[in-house]
């Protein structure tokens, strides 16, 4: 039986410290995609500021969007009432559309 029992400690003592790190390193990855994923948004409000130049655009709250380069204007003036659909870009808000009314 010593002859089992010997070898049988010597390999789960050998093992142990490699399953240990293994389980350690595969649980990581699967919870860092939920955190960086960025989630579409929205928020509605009455403009503030529009500067087409700039590519932004200032809500009454005092958020500041920045809009793509492509961004076409539809009309936009201070006064009017919108709603932004946005993903946090690091410490930004980029707007992927602006809908009037």
């Amino acid at each position: 039986m010593r002859k089992f029992v010997t070898p049988l400690l010597v390999a789960l003592v050998a093992v142990a410290p490699g399953a240990a790190f293994a389980a350690g390193t595969a649980a990581a990855p699967a919870a860092k995609p939920a955190v960086t994923a960025p989630m579409d948004q929205s928020t509605s409000g009455t403009v503030k500021a529009f500067d087409l130049k700039a590519h932004t655009l200032t809500l009454a709250d005092g958020k500041i969007y920045q809009l793509p380069t492509t961004f076409k204007d539809p009309g936009l003036k201070a006064g009017e009432k919108v709603t932004v659909h946005w993903k946090m870009n690091g410490t930004a808000y980029d707007a992927t559309s602006v809908i009037i009314g």
